[in-house]
C-alpha cells in the first residue's frame, strides 16, 4: 500500500456561484493548502449544489473555471490533491438517491440552512434546496473522508452525514467511514465589512461589504478604510461585544499569520485609522500575488480543462468503488456480482 493510501482522507468543496472572496481563503483555501501535505485530499467544485439557486448558465460555466484557477492560485497542488468538478462524477448523484431513502423527512426538515435559504429565495423553494444536505453527505461518504473542513454554518450537515453513515453501516454492515468536521480556531468565518454581525458573502448586494480575491489594490484599501468599526477606541479582540474591530483583527491575522494575541498586544494603543491602514497594507500584500497567479492560470483554459478532467477520472475511480459496495449491499443486481 502506498503512503498516500495510508493517509487520512479529506473532502471539501466550494460552490461556483459567484466571485470568490477573502472569506473563502479564511474559511477554506488556506486550510486546504496546509492539509494537503498530510492528508489524501479531494477538493471539489460543487456545481450541482450551486443550482439549488437559479444560475445564469454562462456565469456558472465561467465561475467553475474561476474556482479551479483560484484553488491553484492559492496553493492547492494537483500532484498532492485531487481537484475536480462535482457534476463530472455521476456517483455523487447516484449515492445521494440511495441516502435519501435512509433520511427521515423530519431530520431533513430540521436543517437550519434550508430554513434560511428558503427565506432568502422565497420565489424558488425547490426540492433540491431541501435535499442539499443529502447530496453533501454523498459527496463526503463517496471518498471515505475522515475529516471535512467546514464553517460553523455547515457543521449541522456534517452531523447528518455522520448519522447517515452510521445508519447505513448498522443496517447493511460497515461500509462508510464516519467523518468529523474540521473547524479552524481563527478565520473560519470572516464577517461583512459593512455589517459585522453577518458573514462576508459573495452575494451581498453591497460590494463594499466584501473583499473579492480579484479586487485591485485600490479597491481593497478603500473597502478596509470604509469598514464599520465599534464605539470603542482600543484595539481589542472580542467578537461578541466588539465585532467590527475583531473582524479587522482576524483579517490582519489572515494576511500576516501573526497570532491574534500578538496583534492585540502590539496594536492596542493604535487609533482605528492607524490600524485600518496597517490592515489594508498587509491585505494588499497578501492578495496581490494570489490575484496575479489566478489571472495567469485562468488565461490558459486548455490546461485547466485537462487538469479538471484528469481529476474527475481519479475521483471517479474512488467514488465508483464505494458506490459498487453500496449497490451490492442494498441488493442491486449486477452481472459482475
Amino acid at each position: 500500500m502506498s503512503d498516500s493510501a495510508k493517509r487520512p482522507i479529506i473532502f471539501s468543496g466550494i460552490q461556483p456561484s459567484g466571485e470568490l472572496t477573502l472569506g473563502h481563503i479564511a474559511g477554506a483555501l488556506r486550510n486546504w493548502v496546509a492539509l494537503q501535505r498530510d492528508y489524501e485530499c479531494y477538493f471539489c467544485i460543487v456545481d450541482m449544489h450551486a443550482i439549488t439557486v437559479r444560475q445564469v448558465p454562462a456565469n456558472l460555466r465561467r465561475w467553475t473555471l474561476d474556482c479551479a484557477a483560484m484553488y491553484l492560485a492559492t496553493g492547492i497542488q494537483p500532484e498532492q490533491a485531487t481537484i475536480f468538478v462535482q457534476s463530472h462524477v455521476p456517483a455523487h448523484a447516484e449515492l445521494a438517491w440511495v441516502l435519501s431513502t435512509l433520511t427521515g423527512f423530519g431530520e431533513a426538515s430540521r436543517m437550519t440552512q434550508f430554513k434560511e435559504k428558503s427565506e432568502q429565495h422565497a420565489h424558488n423553494i425547490n426540492v433540491g434546496l431541501f435535499t442539499y444536505p443529502i447530496l453533501m453527505a454523498a459527496d463526503i461518504l463517496l471518498y471515505q473522508a475522515d475529516l471535512v473542513p467546514v464553517g460553523e454554518d455547515q457543521k449541522q450537515h456534517v452531523e447528518l452525514t455522520r448519522d447517515l453513515a452510521q445508519r447505513f453501516n448498522n443496517i447493511y454492515s460497515p461500509t462508510f467511514a464516519v467523518p468529523e468536521p474540521y473547524i479552524p480556531r481563527y478565520g473560519a468565518r470572516l464577517m461583512s465589512l459593512q455589517d459585522p454581525h453577518k458573514k462576508m458573502s459573495k452575494s451581498d448586494p453591497n460590494r463594499n461589504a466584501t473583499i473579492f480575491l480579484v479586487d485591485d489594490n485600490d479597491a481593497i484599501q478603500r473597502k478596509i478604510q470604509r469598514a464599520v468599526t465599534d464605539s470603542g477606541t482600543t484595539i481589542e479582540y472580542d467578537p461578541e461585544n466588539r465585532p467590527g474591530i475583531s473582524n479587522l483583527i482576524e483579517i490582519y491575522h489572515l494576511a500576516t499569520d501573526e497570532p491574534i494575541e500578538a496583534i492585540v498586544e502590539r496594536c492596542r494603543e493604535w487609533t482605528y485609522s492607524q490600524f485600518k491602514a496597517a490592515v489594508a497594507e498587509a491585505l494588499v500584500a497578501y492578495v496581490e500575488p494570489v490575484r496575479t497567479r489566478f489571472q495567469q492560470i485562468r488565461s490558459d483554459e486548455a490546461s485547466l480543462a485537462s487538469l479538471l478532467l484528469s481529476g474527475a477520472e481519479r475521483a471517479a475511480r474512488v467514488a465508483q468503488r464505494t458506490l459498487r459496495k453500496v449497490y451490492r449491499k442494498i441488493g442491486f443486481w449486477s452481472p459482475k456480482d
